[in-house]
């Protein structure tokens, strides 16, 4: 939403499913019928497309949206392609929930644009807990996350995929105990590109004309997380469907 909102004016709608998430761990068809009803309840409220803002509930229920709404559905993939393309070492990692790693869809991603990499897989699902806690700048969290980036990258690795949503908030810790000559790769800016062709909307547009905001979980948690972002939290409703 920070990167769609930087270049495409808009009115928009946010549902954060905090209350239900993460959704990694979850039943399959629960993610699927979860996120089949906010993808309903945002093209009820006049959405003109529909942004699957996690690759978990793309892996698993991209295709049911858009069997199901008849305006433009955008979804996440893992830039496994452009991190192929970018690898020296022809090393790359992978970071996600064990759901995106193993579903078809990614797997099929891999396959195509990959092949000849070595794609080394992670689903550090204490990293999403941790953003979601608000504890991604504990001590003892950046310990861990500190040593757990030192194994995977001596393993070679100089091209990282951020293949969740919830783990470009860590990006400034990742380039800090990272080399600095290491991709990381956040696939929003690439997924906003994709909604302004969809939408057929001119680059370099004024900020978004609203925001109306909903949640599942804390309102006071999702207002402190926008607030440091300098998204304006003046009206956040709750989401209880």
């Amino acid at each position: 939403m920070r990167h769609a909102m930087r270049r495409l004016p808009a009115n928009y709608l946010y549902v954060a499913d905090s209350g239900r998430a993460p959704y990694g761990d979850a039943d399959p068809e629960w993610v699927r019928e979860r996120s089949l009803a906010i993808a309903t309840f945002l093209a009820e409220h006049g959405a003109d497309a529909v942004v699957i803002a996690c690759n978990t509930a793309t892996a698993l229920a991209a295709e049911a949206i858009r069997g199901s709404l008849a305006i433009p559905v955008i979804a996440m993939e893992p830039a496994v392609k452009p991190a192929a393309g970018l690898s020296r070492s022809g090393r790359i990692a992978v970071l996600a929930t064990r759901t995106t790693l193993e579903s078809t869809r990614y797997r099929d991603l891999k396959r195509r644009h990959a092949a000849d990499l070595t794609v080394l897989e992670y689903a550090p699902h204490h990293w999403i807990e941790a953003i979601e806690q608000g504890r991604e700048s504990s001590p003892e969290f950046l310990c861990r996350l500190r040593d757990e980036l030192g194994e995977i990258a001596a393993e070679g690795v100089d091209t990282w995929v951020l293949a969740c949503t919830h783990f470009p908030f860590l990006i400034d810790r990742l380039a800090g105990f990272l080399d600095p000559a290491a991709q990381i790769i956040d696939p929003a800016p690439a997924v906003t590109a994709q909604l302004q062709r969809r939408l057929a909307t001119p680059d370099g547009a004024p900020i978004a004309a609203s925001l109306r905001l909903f949640t599942s979980g804390n309102p006071g948690a999702l207002a402190l997380r926008l607030q440091s972002l300098g998204i304006d939290t003046s009206e956040i409703l709750l989401f209880d469907h």
